[in-house]
C-alpha cells in the first residue's frame, strides 16, 4: 500500500464531531505524507480492518512545527488530505492548530481522544500532546493501548523525517526528497476526501 495511490472518499470531519464504538487512531502531523507516515497509517489501517473497527487518522493543519517556526509545509492540505486518503482510513480529523488550539491541555486531548473509543492509538516515538508538550507517549499508554513505531531509514539508513526532506529540498535535490517522500512515480495525486463541515474554515476565521 505505501506509496499507492487510489480514488476514493475519505470524510475528513473537525476535531469533537466524530464518535464511534470503536476505532484503532493514528495521529500526526503528517506533513508531507512521506514514506514513514505511510508505513504508520498503513499498519493502523490494516490492523482496524483486521479486527473489524474503523480506522481513523487525526492529523492538523498547520502541522505544529510550521505554526510554531514558521517552517516551509512540505506539501498544500488538500495534497495531504489526499495522500492520507489513498491510504484508506475510514475517517480523517482535522484539528485547526491555531492560537487557541495550542492552550489546550493533555487532559483536554485526552477526552477529545476518548470520544472515538480507540482500542488502539499509533503514533510516533515522538509524538506530544497539550499545551507545552506535557503529553507524551508514556502518558498516551495510561489512557488507551498504545502502539509506539519507531522511526523509519531509508536505504542509505537515513532517518525519513519532515525535516531531512526541507534540508535536501534546500539542497536542491529534489530526486531525493521526492524519492523519501513517496511521490517519485505519483505524477498527480487523485483527490479522495470529502470535508464534512463545510464551516470548519470559518470556525476559525478569527484567528
Amino acid at each position: 500500500m505505501i506509496g499507492e495511490f487510489c480514488a476514493c472518499r475519505t470524510p475528513v470531519v473537525p476535531e469533537g464531531t466524530l464518535c464511534l464504538a470503536a476505532s484503532i487512531v493514528t495521529i500526526g502531523a503528517f506533513d508531507g505524507v512521506h514514506l514513514g507516515h505511510q508505513a504508520l497509517i498503513g499498519t493502523a489501517v490494516t490492523t482496524a480492518r483486521a479486527q473489524g473497527v474503523a480506522s481513523v487518522v487525526w492529523t492538523f493543519d498547520p502541522p505544529p512545527k510550521v505554526f510554531f517556526t514558521g517552517a516551509a509545509q512540505l506539501c498544500t492540505l488538500d495534497d495531504k488530505l489526499a495522500r492520507i486518503a489513498a491510504l484508506g482510513p475510514d475517517h480523517i480529523v482535522l484539528a485547526r492548530f491555531n492560537r487557541s488550539y495550542r492552550t489546550r491541555t493533555a487532559t483536554q486531548f485526552l477526552q477529545a481522544l476518548a470520544q472515538l473509543h480507540p482500542v488502539q492509538v499509533h503514533v510516533g516515538m515522538d509524538f506530544r500532546f497539550g499545551a507545552g508538550q506535557a503529553g507524551d507517549v508514556a502518558l498516551l499508554a495510561q489512557h488507551f493501548t498504545t502502539r509506539i513505531h519507531e522511526t523509519v531509514r531509508c536505504e542509505q539508513q537515513e532517518v525519513v523525517s519532515s525535516s531531512r526532506i526541507r534540508t535536501l529540498r534546500a539542497q536542491g535535490q529534489q530526486d531525493c526528497a521526492q524519492r523519501i517522500q513517496g511521490i517519485a512515480h505519483a505524477e498527480k495525486l487523485l483527490t479522495g476526501w470529502m470535508l464534512v463541515d463545510h464551516q470548519l474554515d470559518e470556525r476559525d476565521s478569527h484567528v
